[in-house]
């Protein structure tokens, strides 16, 4: 069984990876997407930071990870880069970074966690979903007709809940209800390729599966 592990911020935003994995390899299974961080534990909360992310990173859990999964799914946003201990710049002389030029920076700054020769040595088994500049932007295709709405980086959920209508715009920040916001892209396979290229950094790391060429193992 080829296995996906995926560190994230938190519960919503594995569940909305785990289900465009599921779009993207049709035969996955869901009990070969391993959450790594945070992890479910039944009767608790679970909670997940960017801080959470980067202290993972740079643990012993992370290499003992590879033991028992294939790939590693390291998710982050970007809404908060500039803080401190993220310290990444959005702006560059009074200029906003692109997309490509702000995951870049995050993504080394990322690999500088794991450490440079550890990554070296595992880096195909590295995949990177980082989010401009939240993960609900990924999810704007599912639900924006709009080619310019969809691909928006800026004030997503809020963007997310104007297009909802009924029971879906109340959504909380609970693992069910981004399952039903997410469930869309592998319910509809044949509509997958239609989707993910609207939003600008839910395509790279798109691209970024399609240049491993992974193939699942039954």
């Amino acid at each position: 069984m080829t296995r996906f592990g995926i560190i994230a911020e938190g519960i919503t935003d594995q569940i909305v990876i785990k289900n465009i994995l599921m779009g993207y390899f049709t035969d996955l299974e869901p009990d070969d997407v391993i959450e790594l961080q945070p992890q479910r534990k039944k009767g608790e909360e679970s909670f997940g930071n960017w801080e959470l992310v980067f202290a993972y990173c740079q643990s012993e859990k992370l290499k003992q990870a590879l033991q028992f999964v294939d790939y590693i799914i390291i998710h982050i946003d970007t809404d908060v880069c500039d803080r401190v201990n993220f310290d990444i710049p959005k702006y560059e002389a009074e200029k906003e970074l692109s997309v490509e030029e702000l995951r870049d920076r995050v993504r080394q700054k990322l690999i500088g966690l794991i450490g440079e020769t550890f990554y070296r040595q595992f880096a195909p088994q590295f995949l990177f979903a980082i989010a401009i500049h939240s993960l609900e932007c990924w999810l704007l295709p599912l639900y924006c007709t709009d080619i310019k709405q969809a691909a928006q980086t800026k004030n997503c959920e809020k963007r997310l809940r104007r297009v909802l209508t009924g029971e879906l715009a109340k959504f909380s920040k609970s693992q069910p209800d981004y399952d039903r916001l997410s469930e869309n892209y592998y319910l509809n396979p044949e509509k997958f390729t239609q989707y993910y290229p609207k939003n600008p950094s839910l395509k790279i790391f798109i691209e970024e599966i399609q240049t491993r060429k992974i193939t699942l193992e039954i």
